[in-house]
């Protein structure tokens, strides 16, 4: 897997590598605490998959420029402060292996710097006057506040159906990756039918990768960072098991329920939950419709003449559901 995310990059090496300096900088203050823990989300960093999906959409278009790198901040920007908001929401204290920052700094520190790295995101756009990016960046911080909120709310009552849960992982996830493909496109090409063709190709490809996240949940091995029947312990509907308590009988879906509602912690009857969703095809269903979602992103980059940053775009959208974490 690690092979196929050097054979990506290769079209954007020069500007992935540029773009780490520029990422830090972006992030700097005047404040000595903040500096720290700045490095410390530096040399914790993951893949950064979300900036490269930035340089080859502009690539796709375009050829990349200062407002590319800028562009590809924003959305580090707004993608470290979100990590850094779930820990404290999850009460998380690890992060890519690594101690998560609430962890080490508690969760007053950790809440005011991802607020801290929100509002370097926003200033980094009117600070040169990026305000197609400005309304991009926007758009995308409250829907992911809203997706997340809805995830709550629905996790309360337990009534998620399937159209609500493609809500939730398109404001939640998909957007974010929609933001990528448009603000890279805006950075090198005024064209907005054509940055929306490619918000769109973002939500799909979100869409696909949010799915492959929530399959994760139901594997028979121990996933880097995602403990088996996290979502369940967590009372988080997915696609898996929604469409497996649809199409049970009503003796089956009750006890499942009260399983989700009242033995969610239950080591056994966990187990016994994520067997009914197996046999039940849920996984199944919900590689389907994955799977779906990769087609329609691939039939947009269909369109766009045949160039490296094409490749590793579709490259991409075939990592999206085959990596193992």
């Amino acid at each position: 897997m690690a092979n196929i995310v050097e054979e990506i990059k290769k079209p954007i090496n020069a500007e992935m590598k540029l773009f780490e300096q520029k990422f830090y900088e972006s992030m700097q203050s005047n404040v000595a605490l903040l500096d720290k823990v700045t490095r410390f989300i530096v040399t914790t960093k993951g893949k950064q998959m979300r900036p490269m999906f930035v340089f080859l959409c502009a690539k796709l278009v375009g050829d990349v420029n200062e407002k590319t790198f800028r562009g590809a901040s924003m959305i580090e920007l707004i993608h470290t402060a979100t990590l850094v908001h779930d820990d404290v929401v999850d009460e998380s204290f690890k992060r890519r292996n690594f101690f998560s920052i609430n962890a080490l700094w508690k969760n007053k520190i950790a809440v005011l710097v991802g607020d801290y790295l929100l509002s370097k995101a926003v200033l980094l756009s009117t600070d040169h006057q990026d305000y197609d990016l400005l309304s991009v960046i926007s758009r995308t911080i409250r829907e992911m506040a809203e997706g997340e909120l809805l995830q709550l709310e629905k996790a309360r009552k337990l009534d998620i159906t399937e159209d609500v849960y493609y809500e939730i992982i398109r404001q939640k996830t998909a957007t974010l990756i929609a933001a990528c493909s448009e603000i890279g496109v805006l950075s090198t090409s005024g064209d907005i039918s054509l940055a929306k063709k490619m918000m769109e190709f973002g939500t799909y490809t979100g869409m696909a990768f949010q799915i492959k996240d929530d399959l994760f949940d139901y594997l028979t091995t121990t996933i880097i960072g995602k403990p088996v029947g996290i979502d369940i312990k967590e009372q988080k509907m997915t696609l898996p098991l929604i469409h497996a308590l649809k199409i049970a009988n009503e003796k089956d879906r009750k006890y499942y329920f009260t399983t989700i509602k009242r033995y969610n912690n239950d080591q056994k009857r966990v187990k016994e939950l994520i067997a009914f969703v197996k046999t039940s095809g849920g996984l199944d269903y919900a590689v389907d419709k994955m799977t779906e979602y990769q087609q329609k992103a691939k039939n947009i980059l269909a369109e766009f003449p045949d160039s490296e940053a094409k490749n590793s775009l579709e490259l991409m959208l075939d990592y999206v559901i085959e990596r193992k974490f």
